[in-house]
Formats: structure tokens, C-alpha cells, sequence
């Protein structure tokens, strides 16, 4: 299922995190596309900050993979693929994907066969105000139902 919003700012894309941070357990993978400055790490902040994760979620592009233990006890993983080419190279990382939740930046196309389930999150950012238009879809069976919900 897809669902389609625009997000007026950095507060509210942080919200949205937040509200896909309730629907998500240990095994779920969130990937994020967009370009530079899109919202992906803010989206990211909210999660971590509605799954009570400790530390700071910032971009982990110079570590390429974070994880934050949460109050849940299921640590969020917060990864930048930026800088990989393959999904082998992702692989190289050794990521828990099944006791942890992931989120990759900049990963579309390079978590082939990685989860039957996923969901991605696609931003763009409109160069005249703060405003995101941001596309969500559900894959696989886990989040066939995925729905607007979201949109706040």
C-alpha cells in the first residue's frame, strides 16, 4: 500500500517518524530514499526519539551503521549506505536485522533480498520552503495494510 503526504517542516517530518515508530518491532526494516538535506536523518530523530532510544540520533554517514538501545530493549539501527554500492557491501556490515530495527538511508536498491518485508519512505524536498513531499509503501506481507494513518 502507498501512501502519499506532504510534510510542511523539520517538526513535522519528526512527528512522522513518530507515528511509524509505534508500528514497528524487532525484524522491521525502514528504508529512506531522497536527496541531501530531505529529511531522512529528521525522520530518523523521531523515531529514536518515540522508541526512547538513548544517545543522539545523527546521521551515522561517517560510521556508516549507529545502533541506539531503546527503552523496548529492541535496538534501532540506523545505517548510511550512502557511500556502499551493493547490497554486498551492506551485507559487510553484519547487521541484526532480525533483533533490531533498521533504518537505512540512501539504501534503495541495495537490500535485494534482505526482508520480505519492508517499508520505504521516499522524499522530496521543495526548494522554495521547508515543505517534503513524502511517499510511504508497505512490501510484503507484513505491511500490505500499511495505511494513511501516517499522514497525521
Amino acid at each position: 500500500m502507498t501512501t502519499r503526504f506532504t510534510i510542511p517542516d523539520a517538526d513535522a517530518m519528526e512527528a512522522l517518524g513518530a507515528r511509524l515508530a509505534v508500528l514497528l518491532e524487532a525484524g522491521d526494516l525502514v528504508v529512506l530514499d531522497g536527496p541531501l538535506g530531505a529529511g531522512k536523518t529528521t525522520l530518523t530523530r523521531g523515531l529514536g526519539a518515540a522508541l526512547g532510544a538513548r544517545g543522539a540520533v545523527t546521521s551515522p554517514t561517517f560510521v556508516l551503521a549507529r545502533e541506539h538501545p531503546t527503552a523496548s530493549g529492541t535496538p534501532l539501527v540506523h545505517v548510511d549506505a550512502y557511500r556502499l554500492a551493493t547490497a554486498r557491501e551492506l551485507d559487510d556490515l553484519d547487521l541484526d536485522y532480525d533483533g533490531a530495527i533498521v533504518v537505512v538511508e540512501w539504501g534503495a536498491g541495495k537490500l535485494d533480498g534482505v526482508a520480505d518485508s519492508w517499508i520505504d519512505v521516499a522524499i522530496s524536498r521543495d526548494a522554495t520552503d521547508d515543505s517534503r513531499d513524502v511517499t510511504v509503501t508497505g512490501n510484503g506481507p507484513r505491511w500490505r495494510h500499511l495505511d494513511a494513518s501516517l499522514a497525521g
